[in-house]
């Protein structure tokens, strides 16, 4: 069954970086998109970026030249590299592939404060 773990988050001071990574099984993980997204206090899980399979990538307005998606398919792996993080990043993030249905990792805590 597909499977997705995150890991990587943590507390970080505005301005400061943190990389995510998710690693996936259960499924040929080179063919598939694969995203972030990401859910703040009170708010809606909202896409952060997504990678296709080619490669192809797609950024939120809120993110963009900040943070950077990236995969290693030999590794069944996707990555975020977050830059200049900044308070309204704080959020729980989660990796997500759909494959006929909709599959989520547990959720990484990323809180950005001094």
């Amino acid at each position: 069954q597909v499977q997705i773990v995150e890991s990587g988050g943590g507390l970080v001071q505005p301005g400061g970086s943190l990389r995510l990574s998710c690693v996936a099984s259960g499924f040929i993980f080179r063919l598939y998109a694969m995203g972030w997204f990401r859910q703040g206090p009170g708010k809606q899980r909202e896409l952060v970026a997504q990678t296709t399979s080619s490669g192809t990538t797609t950024y939120a307005d809120s993110v963009k030249g900040r943070f950077t998606i990236s995969r290693d398919n030999a590794k069944n792996t996707v990555y975020l590299r977050m830059n200049s993080l900044k308070p309204e990043d704080t959020a729980v993030y989660f990796c997500h592939v759909a494959r006929g249905a909709d599959y989520w990792g547990q959720g990484i805590q990323v809180t950005v404060s001094s």
